[in-house]
């Protein structure tokens, strides 16, 4: 699962950032088969560039912090991969219609960087070693398409299940699946509810093996 994709998708802006994300997946694919056995979560993420982070130096240490917290939490099956972003000028055309391409402006490009060839890589390597039998993607990133192509080509009788990371459409919201991703999956779940995001949330303070991983008061 992308860290991106699970924060905009359905942690902005809400309580529920200090998420047992581990304990989130292995419920969903309970759900989906009971008789599903989760042997590993993968975690991509990035680390937060502080000089552009709102809260500075401050959410590199809540990030380091939650990240220890999942660790300790899921030592047997958790682990985090992580890409890296690049902040660099960018200079692309400004917004206007019809567009002009020599009416530039100059802005800066905040880019995560590996975390979708790590996400497909691992997807794939995991199906070749044979290290499970089943495999579930936590992501609505359309690039991922070619790595659940070539695995259902490839593996055909190797199932995918596909959980997208969005919160519960209201009644007069239609919310498709993506359709590009969900083709591709043996299943799909849809969304995410918040009674699953407010029952699966970290305890405040989480034990390791030197102080314990504090949830950040901002959270």
């Amino acid at each position: 699962m992308g860290t991106t994709f699970i924060y905009f998708g359905v942690l902005r802006n809400t309580a529920y950032k200090w998420l047992d994300i581990a304990s989130l997946v292995k419920h969903i694919c309970h759900v989906q088969n009971p008789q599903l056995d989760i042997v590993a979560v993968k975690f991509f993420t990035a680390p937060v560039i502080t000089r552009v982070a709102t809260k500075g130096d401050k959410a590199l240490q809540s990030q380091d912090s939650y990240h220890k917290a999942l660790l300790n939490r899921h030592p047997q099956t958790l682990e985090i991969i992580k890409g890296y972003y690049i902040l660099e000028k960018g200079n692309p055309p400004r917004y206007k219609k019809p567009i002009d391409k020599q009416d530039r402006v100059e802005v800066w490009r905040l880019e995560e960087k590996q975390i979708d060839v790590n996400i497909a890589l691992q997807l794939y390597r995991d199906a070749v070693l044979k290290h499970c039998e089943h495999g579930v993607l936590v992501s609505s990133d359309s690039d991922l398409v070619p790595a659940l192509a070539f695995l259902k080509q490839d593996f055909p009788d190797y199932p995918i299940g596909l959980i997208l990371p969005r919160r519960e459409p209201s009644k007069n919201e239609h919310r498709p699946a993506n359709a590009s991703l969900s083709n591709l999956a043996n299943w799909t779940r849809s969304y995410i509810l918040d009674n699953e995001l407010q029952q699966f949330q970290l305890p405040d303070k989480v034990p390791t093996k030197k102080k314990p991983a504090v949830k950040p008061d901002y959270w």
